[in-house]
């Protein structure tokens, strides 16, 4: 079967339950399949195939959705494009996925008409009003469609789907994922999410990025509605979450934080069932806070990456009152049923319980490779195992803790520096609200320890209050030797702290 497949069975199952609700905007199931044929049938009339390519690049949007259900009905292939990136970034991906169509938000489409003049055969879309000559607008290309006949249908072995990783360590890569693997991968998350068509969720991560592609796919499984927020705005999310009485939530751990902070104790979450988190674990803190606000919900920390998923930990582990509660909360619980998960030495040789060491996972969801990319394919994908870069290990239960980027760990004097554990001990300082522990070039060590903190309001921190309380928990390796007091953390689309470029600005002074 195909992500069309579920398309098609909402439309049948569902008619009337909403798929989308952006503002006073409702599609429903029905209508989305039907909205989804006529795009499809636009695009074919444009002179695009079955497996040719379209891109996306705008902020969550009614009509992204619509794309998404066309694409996945039709077997043509979608590219999402971060909005967040440069001009010569936007050309870059749009020269290795050569798209036919290019599908644009007003505001981006000054810079997609600029670049797309390098591109020979590409046709452009507005998703808006068509303000410019040279692109055509979303409603009059839907309407050069028909809207009862499916003129291509998508096969269970066709590509998806092109999504680019957030490259938090290096160049951004093109993931490829198809119709089976990414059917297997929504199936895993809806189980996990344990939802239903009565379930609304409010998704205000980026669509363009494979955790709202993931619980989208997961939320209309089982023909549930997904409730649309342009941008992470805490007091619109608020209003949201008690006008659409949202059901799911799907937040990476500091936004959640900040969704707290909002809300108070005002009762404007209490029909959240269940929360979805990933991008770093949850401290006791906020899960305390977060029971405190939203008594009937469960959580659920969910890990992976686009090459793969690979962990979940399940509600159930969600709790404050046992003695092992920070630590196993610290963890990104067990591998999904169906995923292998090892961790290895620098010579892919298993590494027992407790000691650190690269994930390998294998599994019947694991991406194709990448697009055109034929080396890093090979480099990542060995022996049929994802080399996930990331480094990890296993306690004697089986649940499985992160314990850093490979490219992120800190080799000073030769010794490895995990940058999370001396992250936990700065955290915990009264006058830390953030932080980020980097590796800087030095002279004598190779690379020093630099922690990149944000205060609380009217608090200070010198360097030596942060050695005296990392040095009392962890080795002398291990203390900070620079310390950078910053406004705010840069973050990625994902919630995730972009330790890259903090590097980069850190070693830039």
């Amino acid at each position: 079967m195909t992500m069309g497949d579920i398309v098609t069975d909402n439309a049948q199952r569902f008619p009337d339950t909403a798929a989308y609700r952006l503002g006073s905007r409702v599609v429903s199931h029905a209508e989305l399949r039907c909205r989804a044929v006529r795009l499809v049938s636009a695009m074919v009339a444009a002179g695009l195939r079955r497996q040719d390519r379209i891109a996306v690049m705008g902020r969550n949007s009614v009509e992204f959705g619509e794309l998404m259900a066309a694409t996945q009905l039709g077997g043509i292939v979608m590219a999402t494009i971060n909005f967040r990136l440069s001009r010569p970034e936007v050309f870059d991906v749009l020269q290795r996925v050569t798209p036919s169509l290019i599908f644009c938000d007003d505001e981006f489409a000054p810079m997609i008409g600029d670049v797309a003049r390098q591109l020979s055969g590409v046709k452009l879309v507005s998703i808006g009003s068509a303000g410019r000559p040279d692109m055509i607008g979303f409603e009059e290309f839907a309407a050069s469609g028909r809207p009862d006949e499916l003129p291509l249908t998508a096969r269970p072995d066709d590509i998806a789907c092109l999504l680019f990783t957030s490259g938090t360590t290096g160049a951004s890569k093109c993931c490829i994922l198809g119709h089976r693997e990414l059917r297997r991968i929504v199936f895993a998350a809806n189980a996990e999410m344990r939802a239903g068509s009565d379930d609304r969720g409010l998704i205000n991560m980026p669509m363009f990025h494979f955790g709202a592609i993931a619980i989208i796919g997961a939320l209309h499984a089982r023909g549930g509605t997904v409730c649309l927020q342009r941008r992470f705005v805490p007091g619109e999310a608020a209003h949201l979450a008690a006008t659409e009485n949202i059901t799911v939530l799907h937040l990476a751990p500091v936004m959640l934080q900040t969704l707290l902070d909002e809300v108070g104790d005002d009762g404007l979450l209490d029909d959240v069932r269940t929360v979805v988190y990933s991008a770093a674990p949850m401290t006791i803190a906020t899960l305390r806070q977060a029971i405190r606000t939203m008594p009937g919900a469960g959580f659920l920390n969910l890990y992976g990456q686009t090459e793969c998923i690979v962990s979940s930990l399940p509600r159930e582990l969600h709790t404050v009152t046992t003695p092992d509660a920070a630590r196993r909360l610290s963890s990104v619980g067990f591998p999904f049923p169906g995923v292998r998960v090892r961790i290895v030495d620098d010579d892919d040789r298993e590494v027992p319980p407790g000691q650190p060491g690269e994930i390998l996972v294998r599994s019947d969801s694991l991406f194709r490779g990448y697009w055109n990319d034929h080396a890093a394919t090979l480099n990542t994908l060995r022996d049929s195992w994802c080399h996930t870069g990331d480094v990890g290990r296993f306690d004697e239960r089986g649940l499985l803790y992160l314990v850093d980027r490979k490219k992120d760990v800190i080799i000073s004097g030769g010794e490895n520096v995990y940058s999370p554990e001396v992250e936990d001990v700065i955290t915990a300082l009264d006058e830390v609200t953030g932080c980020a522990v980097v590796g800087v070039p030095d002279p004598q060590w190779g690379e020093a320890v630099c922690a990149v903190v944000v205060l609380r309001p009217g608090k200070t921190l010198e360097l030596d209050a942060v050695q005296h309380a990392v040095r009392r928990r962890l080795a002398r390796y291990k203390v900070p030797r620079r310390l950078v007091v910053v406004d705010e953390l840069p973050l990625l689309a994902t919630g995730k702290i972009d330790k890259k470029r903090l590097r980069a600005e850190v070693a830039d002074g």
